[in-house]
């Protein structure tokens, strides 16, 4: 106990001074945790105090390590890395005397800057190491460079997470039916389950047919929950499993899960209690991505987005101003991941897209300590994405079972308004039509009409989702009566 709490002092001293983490430290935090859920059962009373679980901290004392985060991460990104270093240079701006209120001095970083040119970002005094990228369902995939240690010490802090925030013990086991592609969940994912002494299975995209048959598929293993018990998946690829499971006769009870944890896009409430129903699973989501890591969101009770303050410094603006949001209007979501939990790409008020409303008033609930939004609710792409949200839009097509799922829909503009074209199983559907009109016009979407389509080839272009990352398998493509023979 003496090395972890020489660990944890040693990273506590190089957060505070913002030098350089030692892996190996939060490796053995980790360890040490993972050791007394293997004797005790479960956490001890000062998990509390762990990476990623900090609790209230006195305004002035956040202020300090604010201001000190956001200069040493200015610093370093104006010295190592060529777009920032002639940004500061054309301002004459002099990162080290940067404060919370001067921050709005530094420009905001586009998306289409990253993918431009991701090389343009990573730190000369780095060693890159893993190259990430986003699936690309929004545009381009964007690259973003990892060093080891930045990897090492992700997957540390996603163990912690998996011990506390999900509850994982070693008798679970976890499915990831994520895109193979995306590397650093996937690694994450399979580092931290395994670390615990948990079970991982990785599925992919596959069809959601073999995939619900793989999770009703008994293991037989000794000390392991006898079916699969915890998934990580996409909300469009979710939804993907529904449909299969609604139409296909399967039920809760085929499934021995516990939890489905849904990332990467908005999950609506009607799929949330459709997968609920038709898994028999708690359903929990977060906030994450790729070029923020280990920056993020987590849901409280009453439904806000908080988001953390000690990996990253949070701002919500205007999409087009780049002014602050005020309290109850919509803005999107400007991260900061802080050196040193980042130190080969390097992001300063990157514009990450992602549209979320500010409370009109402070909320009072259990994680009101930190920066609370609305859910995210969808991706800007111009004054409509705010008048007709995506998670609107969701919420209103995926509580009906005659819009197959993933919903298929556009958005076209009018003089009046938009117009919402909708994918359905068949026309005419004169009573669905009512209800979505009845709905739409009930929760104040900006539309002039809804035209309902039963082939897609009538139907305006609709963007992809992440079910449509789409992994082949033999199993899916060989007829049932094709047998493989085994190897002479």
């Amino acid at each position: 106990m003496f090395g972890t709490a020489l660990s944890q002092l040693r990273y506590g001293m190089a957060i505070l001074r913002n030098r350089r983490i030692r892996p190996q430290d939060l490796e053995r935090i980790a360890r040490d945790l993972i050791a007394t859920l293997a004797e005790f059962g479960e956490p001890g009373a000062d998990s509390a105090l762990l990476p990623g679980q900090a609790g209230a901290v006195d305004p002035a004392v956040r202020r300090t390590v604010t201001e000190r985060s956001l200069r040493a991460t200015a610093v370093a990104a104006a010295r190592h890395t060529a777009h920032y270093r002639r940004t500061f240079d054309v301002l004459g701006l002099d990162p080290g005397t940067l404060t919370p209120e001067t921050w709005n001095r530094v420009p905001v970083t586009p998306k289409e800057a990253l993918r431009g040119l991701p090389a343009a970002f990573v730190s000369a005094a780095s060693t890159p190491a893993l190259m990430a990228l986003t699936t690309g369902t929004s545009g381009t995939p964007t690259a973003v460079w990892f060093s080891r240690d930045e990897v090492e010490i992700s997957v540390a802090m996603s163990t912690v997470s998996a011990v506390l925030g999900m509850g994982l013990r070693p008798r679970h086991t976890m499915a990831y039916a994520g895109c193979s592609r995306a590397t650093l969940p996937l690694l994450n994912v399979e580092e931290s389950v395994t670390r615990i002494g948990a079970s991982f299975i990785q599925i992919g995209t596959v069809d959601p047919a073999v995939a619900l048959d793989r999770l009703a598929t008994p293991l037989g293993l000794r000390g392991k929950a006898p079916q699969i018990t915890h998934l990580t998946v996409s909300a469009s690829y979710l939804s993907a499993l529904v449909q299969e499971a609604e139409r296909n006769g399967w039920h809760a009870s085929d499934f021995g899960l516990e939890s489905i944890g849904v990332g990467g896009e908005v999950l609506s409430d009607p799929l949330r209690e459709r997968a609920a129903a038709a898994l028999g699973a708690r359903i929990a989501t977060a906030y994450m991505m790729t070029e923020s890591v280990p920056s993020g969101g987590t849901p409280c009770a009453e439904g806000h987005l908080h988001h953390t303050t000690e990996f990253g410094h949070l701002e919500i603006l205007d999409p087009v101003t780049h002014e602050p949001t005020p309290p109850g209007s919509v803005g999107i979501i400007v991260q900061t991941p802080y050196v040193p939990y980042r130190d080969c790409t390097l992001l300063l008020r990157y514009a990450t897209g992602d549209l979320v409303g500010r409370p009109k008033v402070e909320p009072t609930c259990e994680l009101a300590h930190l920066p609370a939004t609305s859910p995210v609710l969808g991706r800007w792409s111009g004054p409509r994405s705010i008048a007709v949200p995506t998670r609107s839009v969701l919420n209103l097509l995926e509580s009906e079972p005659d819009v197959p799922l993933p919903a298929r829909y556009a958005l076209a503009d009018r003089p009046g308004g938009s117009v919402l074209h909708v994918l359905v199983r068949q026309l005419p559907a004169a009573a669905l039509l009512g209800r979505l009109e009845e709905r739409a016009t009930a929760a104040g979407l900006a539309l002039e009409g809804i035209v309902l389509h039963d082939d897609p080839a009538t139907l305006p272009p609709t963007g992809p989702v992440r079910a449509d990352l789409r992994e082949h398998t033999f199993e899916s493509a060989r007829p049932a009566a094709v047998r493989v023979a085994s190897p002479a």
